[in-house]
């Protein structure tokens, strides 16, 4: 799975209708809320959206017929195989009515093409793990970590011997970053993963 390194935008007319549709990664409900809301045009006729996180997905046609817009928005997020992304096409009715079939080209092709102009990047499942320190290693500690592919330190705390570390390690390395970083102290740090 993949999702979006940044907002992207396609605009296009269809029949005299115009289609803009705007696209920008987002990891939870709330997010995806907030770009819906940012992205949809008050003077617009339409404001169709869909996003996927996960397991978790919405959609909304905004008075078009039922299953024209908004699923279709939908199915093209999830033909691309993006994930953590949140849709919106605005349409501007152009005199000329498009039929369901027509609506869900435009709908769906306009977000498709929205989503093939965006930077891919993979979805990286990650796990949280705690890093002991003594203040002599943190510095070393935190340039490795910084260093190494998909780890984010997410808070630091600083204890009496020097601090801890949560971390955001890549689920498929996080033993391997683990041992590395107690190597480089030669044991004097210790890295609690989950079970």
């Amino acid at each position: 799975m993949f999702s979006i390194e940044q907002p992207a935008t396609f605009g296009q007319e269809i029949k005299k209708s115009r289609f803009l549709a705007a696209a920008g990664p987002v990891s939870t409900e709330e997010e995806a809320k907030q770009f819906i809301a940012a992205h949809s045009v008050a003077d617009a006729n339409h404001n169709c959206w869909a996003w996927r996180i996960g397991m978790n997905y919405r959609f909304n046609d905004d008075g078009e017929p039922s299953g024209t817009a908004g699923k279709p928005i939908l199915q093209a997020l999830d033909g691309q195989m993006l994930d953590n992304v949140a849709v919106v096409v605005t349409r501007w009715f152009g005199g000329i009515l498009l039929g369901s079939g027509g609506l869900m080209r435009a709908y769906g092709g306009t977000a498709s093409a929205c989503l093939r102009t965006a930077v891919r990047i993979p979805i990286v499942t990650t796990v949280e793990a705690t890093i002991t320190c003594g203040f002599s290693d943190l510095a070393l500690v935190q340039a490795r970590l910084a260093a190494s592919s998909g780890v984010r330190i997410l808070h630091e705390n600083f204890i009496e011997t020097g601090a801890e570390l949560t971390v955001a390690l890549p689920e498929a390395d996080a033993s391997s970053i683990a041992r590395m970083v107690i190597d480089l102290t030669s044991g004097r740090t210790t890295v609690l993963l989950p079970d």
